[in-house]
Protein backbone atom coordinates (compact mmCIF):
# COMPACT_ATOMS: atom_id res chain seq x y z
CA UNK A 1 0.00 0.00 0.00
CA UNK A 2 1.38 3.39 -0.93
CA UNK A 3 -0.14 6.73 -0.03
CA UNK A 4 1.66 9.95 -0.79
CA UNK A 5 0.40 13.47 -0.27
CA UNK A 6 2.17 16.75 -0.84
CA UNK A 7 1.35 20.16 0.51
CA UNK A 8 3.30 23.21 -0.57
CA UNK A 9 3.04 26.23 1.67
CA UNK A 10 4.99 29.44 1.92
CA UNK A 11 8.50 28.62 2.99
CA UNK A 12 8.37 24.83 3.28
CA UNK A 13 7.00 21.59 1.92
CA UNK A 14 5.25 18.83 3.78
CA UNK A 15 5.33 15.54 1.93
CA UNK A 16 4.26 12.46 3.74
CA UNK A 17 4.07 8.85 2.79
CA UNK A 18 3.37 5.45 4.23
CA UNK A 19 4.65 2.51 2.31
CA UNK A 20 4.30 -1.06 3.40
CA UNK A 21 5.82 -3.91 1.45
CA UNK A 22 3.24 -6.57 2.07
CA UNK A 23 5.17 -9.18 0.09
CA UNK A 24 7.97 -9.11 2.65
CA UNK A 25 7.88 -11.25 5.77
CA UNK A 26 8.66 -8.07 7.70
CA UNK A 27 6.92 -5.07 6.13
CA UNK A 28 8.74 -1.78 6.41
CA UNK A 29 7.24 1.50 7.47
CA UNK A 30 8.68 4.70 6.04
CA UNK A 31 8.93 8.01 7.82
CA UNK A 32 7.91 11.41 6.48
CA UNK A 33 10.14 14.10 5.01
CA UNK A 34 11.05 16.81 7.48
CA UNK A 35 8.90 19.77 8.43
CA UNK A 36 11.42 22.54 7.91
CA UNK A 37 11.57 26.19 6.93
CA UNK A 38 14.36 28.02 5.17
CA UNK A 39 16.44 28.87 8.27
CA UNK A 40 15.80 26.38 11.06
CA UNK A 41 17.57 26.91 14.38
CA UNK A 42 16.63 23.63 16.07
CA UNK A 43 15.85 20.13 14.90
CA UNK A 44 13.50 17.93 16.93
CA UNK A 45 14.02 14.25 16.19
CA UNK A 46 11.71 11.37 16.94
CA UNK A 47 12.56 7.78 16.14
CA UNK A 48 9.81 6.73 13.71
CA UNK A 49 6.13 7.73 13.37
CA UNK A 50 3.73 5.49 15.24
CA UNK A 51 0.70 3.77 13.76
CA UNK A 52 -1.65 6.72 14.42
CA UNK A 53 0.77 9.13 12.75
CA UNK A 54 1.25 6.89 9.73
CA UNK A 55 -2.49 6.51 9.32
CA UNK A 56 -3.13 10.25 9.71
CA UNK A 57 -0.06 11.19 7.66
CA UNK A 58 0.96 13.64 10.40
CA UNK A 59 3.78 13.87 12.90
CA UNK A 60 2.64 13.10 16.45
CA UNK A 61 -0.97 12.37 15.55
CA UNK A 62 -1.81 10.16 18.53
CA UNK A 63 -4.38 12.14 20.52
CA UNK A 64 -2.56 11.53 23.82
CA UNK A 65 0.90 12.41 22.55
CA UNK A 66 2.06 15.59 24.31
CA UNK A 67 4.13 16.93 21.39
CA UNK A 68 1.56 19.34 19.92
CA UNK A 69 0.28 20.54 23.32
CA UNK A 70 3.91 21.26 24.31
CA UNK A 71 4.55 23.10 21.03
CA UNK A 72 1.29 25.02 21.58
CA UNK A 73 2.46 26.12 25.02
CA UNK A 74 5.95 27.08 23.83
CA UNK A 75 5.02 28.85 20.59
CA UNK A 76 1.46 30.05 21.17
CA UNK A 77 -0.07 27.64 18.66
CA UNK A 78 -3.82 27.16 18.59
CA UNK A 79 -4.37 23.39 18.69
CA UNK A 80 -7.63 23.83 16.78
CA UNK A 81 -5.81 25.07 13.68
CA UNK A 82 -4.95 22.63 10.92
CA UNK A 83 -1.92 20.37 10.98
CA UNK A 84 -0.49 22.31 8.01
CA UNK A 85 -0.86 25.59 9.92
CA UNK A 86 0.78 24.17 13.05
CA UNK A 87 3.70 22.94 10.94
CA UNK A 88 3.98 26.34 9.26
CA UNK A 89 4.12 28.10 12.63
CA UNK A 90 6.92 25.79 13.80
CA UNK A 91 8.84 26.33 10.57
CA UNK A 92 8.41 30.10 10.91
CA UNK A 93 9.76 29.91 14.48
CA UNK A 94 12.89 28.08 13.30
CA UNK A 95 11.84 24.63 14.49
CA UNK A 96 12.37 21.64 12.21
CA UNK A 97 10.77 18.25 12.93
CA UNK A 98 11.97 14.94 11.54
CA UNK A 99 12.73 11.35 12.50
CA UNK A 100 16.05 9.59 12.78
CA UNK A 101 14.75 6.59 10.88
CA UNK A 102 13.82 6.66 7.24
CA UNK A 103 12.56 3.07 7.38
CA UNK A 104 12.26 0.15 9.73
CA UNK A 105 10.12 -2.82 10.63
CA UNK A 106 8.14 -2.17 13.80
CA UNK A 107 4.95 -3.99 14.67
CA UNK A 108 2.83 -1.43 16.52
CA UNK A 109 4.11 1.90 17.80
CA UNK A 110 6.54 1.07 20.60
CA UNK A 111 10.18 1.88 19.92
CA UNK A 112 11.27 -1.24 21.77
CA UNK A 113 9.72 -3.28 18.93
CA UNK A 114 11.90 -1.76 16.19
CA UNK A 115 13.77 -4.57 14.45
CA UNK A 116 17.44 -3.45 14.58
CA UNK A 117 18.25 -5.37 11.39
CA UNK A 118 15.68 -3.33 9.45
CA UNK A 119 16.92 0.15 10.44
CA UNK A 120 17.64 2.65 7.69
CA UNK A 121 18.57 6.13 8.90
CA UNK A 122 17.70 9.38 7.15
CA UNK A 123 20.47 11.27 5.33
CA UNK A 124 21.57 13.76 7.97
CA UNK A 125 24.84 14.65 6.29
CA UNK A 126 22.83 16.04 3.39
CA UNK A 127 20.24 17.62 5.71
CA UNK A 128 22.83 19.51 7.77
CA UNK A 129 24.58 20.69 4.61
CA UNK A 130 21.30 22.10 3.25
CA UNK A 131 20.35 23.63 6.62
CA UNK A 132 23.59 24.91 8.21
CA UNK A 133 21.61 27.29 10.45
CA UNK A 134 20.67 24.45 12.83
CA UNK A 135 22.28 25.17 16.17
CA UNK A 136 20.91 22.31 18.27
CA UNK A 137 19.35 18.87 17.93
CA UNK A 138 16.75 17.76 20.46
CA UNK A 139 15.77 14.11 20.77
CA UNK A 140 12.17 13.26 21.60
CA UNK A 141 13.05 10.40 23.92
CA UNK A 142 15.85 7.91 24.31
CA UNK A 143 15.38 5.70 21.25
CA UNK A 144 15.85 8.56 18.79
CA UNK A 145 19.07 9.54 20.57
CA UNK A 146 20.32 5.96 20.68
CA UNK A 147 19.68 5.33 16.98
CA UNK A 148 21.16 8.71 15.98
CA UNK A 149 24.34 8.06 17.95
CA UNK A 150 24.72 4.57 16.53
CA UNK A 151 23.65 5.02 12.89
CA UNK A 152 24.10 8.72 12.10
CA UNK A 153 26.73 10.39 14.26
CA UNK A 154 29.69 8.29 13.03
CA UNK A 155 28.98 9.52 9.46
CA UNK A 156 28.77 13.24 10.25
CA UNK A 157 31.79 15.48 9.67
CA UNK A 158 31.06 17.32 12.92
CA UNK A 159 28.87 16.65 15.91
CA UNK A 160 25.91 18.96 16.47
CA UNK A 161 24.85 20.16 19.92
CA UNK A 162 22.54 17.40 21.16
CA UNK A 163 20.04 17.20 24.02
CA UNK A 164 17.76 14.35 24.99
CA UNK A 165 14.31 15.45 26.14
CA UNK A 166 11.64 13.31 27.78
CA UNK A 167 9.48 11.48 25.27
CA UNK A 168 6.14 13.06 24.48
CA UNK A 169 4.67 9.61 23.87
CA UNK A 170 1.75 8.52 26.06
CA UNK A 171 3.79 5.35 26.73
CA UNK A 172 6.26 7.53 28.69
CA UNK A 173 4.04 8.05 31.72
CA UNK A 174 6.69 8.53 34.41
CA UNK A 175 6.44 12.31 33.91
CA UNK A 176 3.27 14.34 33.78
CA UNK A 177 2.57 17.01 31.17
CA UNK A 178 3.93 19.91 33.23
CA UNK A 179 7.18 18.07 33.94
CA UNK A 180 7.63 17.33 30.25
CA UNK A 181 6.81 20.93 29.34
CA UNK A 182 9.40 22.24 31.82
CA UNK A 183 12.09 20.07 30.24
CA UNK A 184 11.10 21.07 26.69
CA UNK A 185 11.34 24.81 27.48
CA UNK A 186 15.06 24.63 26.66
CA UNK A 187 14.12 24.81 22.97
CA UNK A 188 13.02 28.41 23.45
CA UNK A 189 16.64 29.40 24.13
CA UNK A 190 17.29 28.96 20.40
CA UNK A 191 14.08 30.30 18.85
Amino acid sequence: MTRITATHTAGFDIRVSFISNMSSAKPLSYSFPPVVGSTPKVLILGSMPGVASLEAQQYYAHPRNAFWPIMAALFDINLDCSYQKRCQILADKGVAVWDVLKACHRPGSLDQHIDPASIEANDFEQFFSVYPTIEAVFFNGGKSQQVFQRHVLPNLPQSPSMTRLPSTSPAHASLNFNQKLDAWKVIKLYC
